[in-house]
């Protein structure tokens, strides 16, 4: 297995996310010993403030800030709810416990620093990340998950009671979920030599049963519709630790290219950070022109389908040869269709017939 010496380790992140929240606790601590309202200043999230950078193909900050203040009665809800969420996400990596935004939401109450609903709490979370400077998942506050991988890959980890125990990613037929176990554990051994990301939950349950993960030294990825980070993360570290290249399949539809996009140069909504994209990654299909070269069963364009080509086609992201081309064609068949459709010309033929081809076209 081949691996790049440089990169972080698990052991090492968490003691860098840890030193961060204390240190950010520290100058916090040292302001109010110094008898001034303490204050925290963070890149600014607003619009204006997100640009595209084409260098690293993603999402990034500029150098506006934000300052926020306890001397501010504005700032005052804002402010505590931050500092909460900050000892809160000390405590979860001091104890190597993990929750879920949703356990963070109801978490505060017990504390009597109550958030409004759901998103002022994921809010005041990215907040933090920009604090601290890695993401919610380092300092081990996770969605729901619901994405799976399956394929030879050994992994050790690095949990309390499984700390030292290796797992091989094959030992499970229906894959193994990527929840925080997982992503906090360490690489051990592959054989694979490239990553397959899929849309659905179908097709990943049929390579699995043709055994792609032989046939093409796979490791497969079920992203359940769109990637969730932790999810993002970890391809992003197979890519980087282990130099795989990244291959990812959907649905032939404007919805379909924009869950490749978002693995692959991620979304605005995550421009303070690095960890989520990855940029090499290549959309595989299924495109509008495999809709016409194969004579898939489709559906119509639906007006908001189209509307969001549009927006697709103005969005720098999709600025590729690759990407415009796919976006007129998707514009002027007004076709789109799913994974499944392969499926009229036998169970096996996405993986006897279009799974190599599209891999031998990637290149």
């Amino acid at each position: 297995m081949k691996k790049k010496e440089t990169e972080t380790s698990i052991t090492e992140k968490r003691k860098e996310v840890l030193t961060n929240l204390t240190d950010f606790g520290k100058k916090l601590y040292a302001q109010m010993n110094q008898g001034v309202f303490p204050w925290i200043k963070m890149p600014s999230r607003s619009i204006e403030n997100i640009f595209y950078n084409p260098e690293i193909r993603q999402y990034v900050l500029g150098d506006k800030s934000v300052r926020r203040s306890a001397r501010n009665i504005r700032h005052i809800k804002p402010f505590t709810q931050l500092v909460w969420t900050a000892y809160f996400a000390d405590e979860l990596s001091q104890n190597r416990k993990t929750s879920t935004l949703r356990d963070v939401y109801y978490s505060a109450q017990a504390y009597d620093v109550a958030f409004k609903d759901q998103p002022e709490s994921n809010a005041i979370i990215t907040d933090l990340e920009t604090v601290v400077g890695y993401a919610r998942e380092d300092f081990k506050v996770f969605p729901e998950e619901r994405s799976a991988i399956f394929g030879d890959l050994t992994i050790e980890y690095t949990v309390p009671g499984y700390e030292g125990k290796q797992y091989n990613l094959t030992s499970h037929p229906d894959g193994v979920m990527i929840g925080p176990a997982l992503t906090s554990a360490e690489f051990v051994k592959t054989t694979a030599d490239i990553v397959i990301a899929i849309e659905k939950g179908g097709l990943f349950t049929r390579f699995i049963e043709e055994e792609v993960h032989k046939k093409y030294n796979a490791l497969l990825i079920l992203t359940a519709g769109q990637a969730p980070r932790a999810t993002r993360q970890f391809i992003h570290r197979l890519n980087k630790e282990l130099e795989l290249p990244v291959y990812i399949f959907t649905d032939g539809d404007p919805w379909g290219m924009h869950i490749a996009m978002v693995i692959i140069s991620g979304s605005a909504n995550a421009a303070h950070l690095r960890d989520l994209t990855t940029p090499d990654a290549k959309w595989s299909g299924v495109w509008a022109t495999d809709i016409v070269d194969y004579k898939l069963p489709s559906d119509e364009l639906t007006q908001i389908d189209i509307k969001r080509l549009l927006e697709l086609q103005k969005d720098l992201r999709y600025n590729g040869a690759l990407w415009q081309r796919e976006i007129k064609q998707f514009l002027k068949i007004k076709k789109k269709a799913e994974q499944e459709a392969f499926s009229r010309y036998g169970l096996t033929y996405i993986v006897d017939e279009y799974l190599p081809a599209k891999l031998k076209e990637a290149g």
